[in-house]
């Protein structure tokens, strides 16, 4: 039997595999979900055999099917460390990545994708620029910064934003709470309460930017600037917030405070990777926005991949 098998074609068993359906793994590998199912009929068609039990949910891998994901996790791996090789050797292995953020919540999962990063570049000099920043973009053309993690893309052409993921905002109430009877929360439950933030500007809020402020709620506010001061004050009735579930999911998962979706459709919110358009090939730079995908698809409960 001649094979058709690509590297294209592992990576589709293996998104499926890790997604569960169809649609997260077309969004996953930016394909439409006509394109997916296209690739995966020719397989099976090739193969004589079904590569997926289709009517479960999430899907089920058949034998045949996991036979090429197991190929998949062994073969993938292997052709991106060559790939790195590679690279390291035409561009150099040595370099500077300084890192700035807007979110207090991102180094629950960026730490990890550190951590990866430098047994794939040791040579590279890897920082945090310190501090929360506002406007971590602006960094970047001041030239303290390589790469900004934002969540809003603002058009400029000497930038170049690179997706990572999406993933739902909860509100967080006591579990005495009154509003923990509703399936969700609507904006103007949050009318009379008191909202519990990090200390940012408004805009940089979803809640408040993309919920609350377009049905005229402006609710009162505490500031604080750690999570599990956050929480605290909510679990003790002083208030409610909104944050990432994966950023909570621990406590979630103890009872210390409950979760409600924010409006019927839920509250989406979205993360990129900001560096300088002419920076935007550069190998280290490109592998380590591959390396906080991979991470954080792997270690984040319910993200999904821009």
């Amino acid at each position: 039997m001649q094979s058709l098998l690509e590297l294209r074609h592992l990576k589709t068993i293996l998104a499926i595999a890790e997604a569960g359906s169809l649609t997260r793994a077309a969004e996953r590998l930016h394909l439409t979900q006509s394109a997916l199912s296209h690739q995966v009929r020719l397989l099976e068609d090739h193969y004589g055999l079904p590569l997926f039990t289709r009517k479960s949910s999430p899907l089920k891998l058949t034998a045949a099917g996991e036979k090429l994901a197991q190929l998949a996790t062994h073969v993938l791996p292997q052709v991106a460390s060559t790939e790195r090789d590679i690279a390291r050797l035409r561009e150099g292995q040595a370099g500077q990545l300084r890192i700035a953020v807007e979110c207090h919540t991102c180094f629950d999962w960026l730490m990890p994708a550190m951590d990866q990063f430098r047994q794939h570049w040791p040579e590279v000099e890897l920082d945090i620029v310190s501090g929360f920043h506002a406007d971590p973009v602006q960094l970047l053309f001041e030239d303290r910064a390589d790469l900004a993690i934002v969540s809003e893309v603002e058009s400029q052409p000497e930038l170049a934003h690179l997706p990572l993921f999406s993933y739902d905002m909860v509100a967080l109430l006591a579990n005495d709470h009154p509003l923990v009877h509703k399936p969700y929360l609507e904006a103007a439950d949050f009318a009379e309460e008191t909202l519990i933030t990090y200390p940012v500007p408004d805009e940089m809020l979803d809640l408040l930017r993309k919920v609350l402020k377009p049905s005229g709620i402006n609710p009162k506010r505490r500031p604080t600037e750690l999570t599990v001061a956050m929480l605290q004050l909510v679990a003790s009735r002083r208030g409610v917030a909104a944050l990432p579930r994966w950023s909570v999911q621990g406590y979630l998962e103890r009872g210390y405070v409950q979760a409600k979706p924010i409006t019927a459709q839920g509250l989406t919110s979205e993360l990129y990777a900001v560096l300088h358009s002419e920076r935007a090939s550069a190998a280290y730079l490109t592998d380590f926005v591959d390396t906080m995908r991979t991470v954080s698809v792997q270690n984040l409960p319910d993200v999904v991949l821009l």
